[in-house]
């Protein structure tokens, strides 16, 4: 029997430990943000963390990072998209960066809720051009589908929203089911260390990036953010907001990585057949990390679609 309890007792420590350490990290709290920089909008669902970047004046472009990295993945490119004459606002969506962690689900009416407060918190109505980046291409499609007449353009790079394969551990989680909740939060940030550092040497537009990435881990909350966001945003089909984009017309670029192995480069004759006037080019050795590690191939699709 005293065997018996002990089991029962260690497996309870077990199923406890990841929740345990979670609980212990410290909070994303003023202190936390004392090196932040830009500005925080305070929104219905908390403190938006955002920077305006490139040009003074000119057309605004409007950028949404994916599902594990903040707006820095963002610094290699607004220097470019500053030079094309864009004022380049980037931020963070909650649960990441210096945003706030709020709970609940993580789907396309949150995030596309965040970017809607966040622009009317800075008086921009319309005509922007909206970039986004792997999970915030599933997030900018969703707006571009709602709010169609707000959009100059619409460019996506490595989206979601058409299939993706973010491992094992990922698609556990989005079977649903406590298990594999558990199995995200126990496991997740030694398979993110091994995945980020695998980039390390490569060629890359964002200093320090794999160590800024990894510095995540040490917020409360950023892990379960994650794992909503598989649950949500990133497991949900939005081919019928691309046919939607479609018949709105509205303008659409998207950049592939040829050696994308998350976002297969199968998403783009799916694309091509929901929206035979989306614009889509092909980035040469590129993976799925192609705006930090491919910064002026992007810049140049773009600068392309500029001239149209």
């Amino acid at each position: 029997m005293i065997w018996l309890l002990l089991i029962l007792g260690l497996l309870a420590l077990l199923v406890a430990a990841p929740y345990v350490i979670e609980a212990l990290k410290p909070r994303m709290d003023e202190r936390a943000r004392r090196s932040a920089p830009g500005k925080f909008a305070d929104l219905s669902r908390g403190r938006t963390h955002y920077r305006w970047l490139g040009a003074t004046r000119g057309p605004v472009a409007v950028c949404v990072h994916g599902l594990t990295t903040p707006s820095f993945v963002w610094n290699g490119l607004t220097p470019g998209l500053g030079a094309l004459g864009f004022r380049v606002l980037i931020y963070d969506l909650y649960g990441r960066g210096y945003s706030d962690r709020p709970s609940g689900p993580q789907d396309s009416a949150f995030f596309v809720t965040q970017l809607e407060e966040l622009l009317e918190d800075q008086g921009i109505d319309g005509d922007i051009t909206l970039l986004g980046y792997s999970m915030g291409g599933s997030v900018a499609t969703a707006f571009a589908a709602l709010f169609p007449e707000r959009l100059r353009q619409l460019v996506l790079i490595a989206p979601a929203g058409l299939g993706h394969d973010l491992g094992p551990l990922a698609e556990r989680v989005s079977q649903g089911g406590s298990l594999g909740r558990w199995a995200m939060q126990a496991f997740f940030a030694r398979s993110f260390r091994e995945g980020t550092e695998a980039e390390r040497d490569l060629p890359i537009s964002v200093e320090g990036i794999v160590d800024l990435q990894q510095g995540e881990l040490r917020y409360r909350g950023f892990v379960p953010a994650v794992i909503a966001s598989i649950n949500g945003m990133v497991s949900e089909d939005l081919r019928e907001e691309h046919r939607d984009i479609s018949q709105s017309r509205v303008p659409v670029l998207a950049i592939w990585g040829r050696e994308d192995t998350i976002i297969p480069l199968s998403s783009m004759g799916d694309l091509a057949q929901l929206n035979r006037a989306a614009r889509q080019e092909v980035i040469e050795g590129a993976g799925h990390g192609l705006t930090y590690t491919h910064s002026d191939e992007v810049i140049h699709a773009m600068r392309d679609l500029m001239r149209d």
